[in-house]
C-alpha cells in the first residue's frame, strides 16, 4: 500500500486532485471530513468540533489499509493541527504523537497558485493562505516526510502531481 497525503491551504485544489490521482492510479481517496462536518454546523467551529474532526482524521488513517493500492488522503491532521495552533492557540497533546507516528510515501503540498474562491466554509484567503502554507511546510519538514509542492492550473496540476509521485516512487525503489 502506498499512502499519499494531499495537503495545503484552502482553495488549492486538494479534493479535486486527490480524486483525480485515485482515478489515475486505480486507488482510493480518504475524503476531507472537516468540510462535511463544518457545513452541518449551525454556528462557528468550536475547539471540541475541531478535536472531533481530528479524531475522525486519525481513525480514517488507521482504517485505510488496502494492500497493493494507492490511498490518497485529502487533507489530514497537518491542517487540523495548524488550525488548532492558529485559531485556539493550543493543540491537543495526542495530535503531535499521531503525526509523528504516521507514515506517508509522498506528501503533496498544493501551491497557492489557484485563486481563492469563497464558498461559505473557507475563511483564509489573501496573505493568510501564504502563512498557512509556511506552517504546513514547516510541520512536514519537522516530520522528515518526502514532500513536493504541486503547481499548475487544471490538467497541468494533475500532470505535475503524477510526475512527482512517479519520481518519488522510482527513487523509493532504488
Amino acid at each position: 500500500m502506498r499512502r499519499v497525503l494531499i495537503t495545503g491551504p484552502e482553495s488549492t485544489g486538494k479534493s479535486e486532485l486527490a480524486l483525480a490521482l485515485a482515478q489515475h492510479y486505480g486507488g482510493i481517496t480518504v475524503p476531507e471530513y472537516a468540510r462535511e462536518y463544518v457545513e452541518k454546523l449551525d454556528g462557528p467551529c468550536s475547539y471540541s468540533d475541531v478535536e472531533h474532526i481530528a479524531r475522525w482524521q486519525q481513525e480514517s488513517y488507521n482504517r485505510a489499509i488496502f494492500p497493493g493500492t494507492y490511498v490518497f488522503f485529502d487533507t489530514w491532521l497537518i491542517i487540523t493541527r495548524v488550525w488548532f495552533e492558529v485559531v485556539f492557540k493550543r493543540v491537543p497533546s495526542w495530535i503531535d504523537e499521531q503525526i509523528s507516528q504516521a507514515r506517508f510515501d509522498v506528501v503533496l503540498l498544493c501551491h497557492t497558485d489557484l485563486p481563492w474562491v469563497p464558498d461559505g466554509v473557507r475563511e483564509n484567503g489573501g496573505d493568510m493562505r501564504e502563512e498557512l502554507q509556511k506552517r504546513y511546510r514547516a510541520l512536514i519538514r519537522r516530520e522528515g516526510w518526502n514532500c513536493s509542492t504541486v503547481k499548475g492550473i487544471g490538467e497541468e496540476r494533475l500532470t505535475n502531481a503524477i510526475r512527482l509521485i512517479d519520481n518519488c516512487m522510482a527513487y523509493d525503489k532504488s
